[in-house]
C-alpha cells in the first residue's frame, strides 16, 4: 500500500505542477493542533510543501495544543476563503462540529494524522496503522525480553486522543500476543503512566517523576519518539540505567540514531512526508471534483516496526525529521 500511495503522490504532484490547474483560486488551509514536537513541523512543512508546488496559496496555524484556539483558526480560515482544509484535530469529537461547518461551507475537509469520530462530514482520513505499528512493536518487546518480568513506564500523549489511544493499546496487544506465543503466558505490567503531551520536554518531566515512584521499572515505552527521546535525557541526567526504551511510532532520525548504536530498542514507522502530501493531494483531487463517489473514508500507510536489523532502511541524516 505504502509503495502505492508514494506513486499517487508522485504522480499528482507532476500533474499538479505541470498544469497549474490550481493556480487560480486554489487557497489551502492547514490547521494543526500542535507543533510541539519535530513530528508536526515536519508534516506542516511537507503539507505546505506540497500544496504550494501545485500553485496554491497556503494558510497553516497552530492550535497550541488549545481545542478552542484549534478551532477559531479553521473558523478564520473559512471565512477568508479557503475551498480545501487539512485538518490534524485536537479532539475527535469536539472538531466534528467545525469540519462540518466547514464542509458546509463548501469546503473540502480532509484529516490528516489524528483521528475524528467517522460521523463527520469529511472526504476522508489520512494516516499510518496506529493500532498496527504498535502491534508490531509489541511483539518485537516481546520477542525481545522473552522470559523476563516487565515492568513498564507509560508516557501518553494527551487525555482523550484516539491516536494516543491506538498506539498503547496496540503495542499491549501486540505483547500479550508475543509473550503467549513465546513463553505461554503474559508477564507485564504498567507501573505507571504519565502524560508528556507529545514532545521531548513533556517526556522528560513525566519520566523524572515516573522513574523516582517506580524505580524498578525496566521498560519505558512512549507513544511517539519525542517523548521518549526527553524520557532518555532524564534517565541519563539520574544515572539510570537497566530500562530499555521503546515508541509505538514515529520514526524520528534521533530515535534510528538510537537505535543503530543500540540504545534504543525498537519504534513504529509513522512517516510525516508520506502522510502529509498524501493528505494534501487527495485533497486537491476532491477540489477538482475528482474523486470516485466510494473513495474510501479512511485511508492507511503500511505498518512497519523498525529495529536494528532493519533501520538502515529508514535511516536518513539529512531528513527534517
Amino acid at each position: 500500500m505504502k509503495k502505492l500511495l508514494m506513486g499517487c503522490v508522485a504522480a499528482l504532484a507532476m500533474a499538479a505542477g505541470a498544469s497549474g490547474a490550481h493556480a487560480d483560486g486554489c487557497k489551502v488551509g492547514i490547521a494543526m493542533y500542535t507543533l510541539g514536537a519535530p513530528y508536526f513541523a515536519a508534516q506542516v512543512a511537507a503539507a505546505e510543501d506540497q500544496a504550494k508546488k501545485a500553485g496554491c496559496e497556503v494558510t497553516s496555524s497552530d492550535g497550541q495544543n488549545d481545542m478552542a484556539k484549534q478551532i477559531a483558526d479553521v473558523e478564520d480560515m473559512v471565512a477568508k476563503g479557503i475551498n480545501l482544509l487539512i485538518l490534524n484535530p485536537r479532539d475527535p469529537e469536539g472538531l466534528v462540529p467545525t469540519a462540518d461547518a466547514a464542509t458546509k461551507a463548501g469546503v473540502k475537509v480532509v484529516v490528516m494524522d489524528s483521528s475524528i469520530n467517522p460521523k463527520a462530514d469529511v472526504v476522508t482520513q489520512v494516516r499510518s496503522s496506529n493500532d498496527q505499528n504498535g502491534f508490531l512493536v509489541g511483539q518485537w518487546l516481546a520477542n525481545a525480553t522473552k522470559g523476563q518480568h516487565l515492568k513498564i513506564i507509560l508516557l501518553s500523549g494527551d487525555k482523550g486522543n484516539e491516536v494516543g489511544r491506538d498506539r498503547r493499546l496496540g503495542v499491549l496487544k501486540g505483547l500479550a500476543e508475543g509473550q503467549l506465543n513465546t513463553v505461554g503466558k503474559t508477564d507485564f505490567e504498567i507501573v505507571g503512566q504519565g502524560w508528556g503531551g507529545w514532545s521531548n520536554e513533556g517526556g522528560l518531566a513525566a519520566m523524572e517523576d515516573l522513574m523516582t515512584a517506580h524505580a524498578d521499572a525496566n521498560v519505558v515505552l512512549g507513544e511517539n519518539d519525542s517523548m521518549v527521546l526527553g524520557a532518555i535525557k532524564a534517565m541519563e541526567a539520574a544515572g539510570k540505567t537497566g530500562v530499555l526504551p521503546l515508541a509505538a511510532a514515529d520514526g524520528q532520525k534521533e530515535a534510528l540514531a538510537l537505535i543503530k548504536a543500540g540504545k534504543y530498542g525498537a519504534t513504529g514507522l509513522n512517516d510525516p512526508d508520506l502522510v502529509a502530501r498524501t493528505a494534501v493531494d487527495i485533497g486537491l483531487k476532491a477540489v477538482k471534483g475528482e474523486l470516485p463517489s466510494n473513495f474510501p473514508k479512511l485511508n492507511l500507510t503500511t505498518p512497519d516496526v523498525i529495529t536494528k536489523e532493519n533501520v538502515d532502511k529508514y535511516y536518513r541524516a539529512d531528513a527534517v525529521f
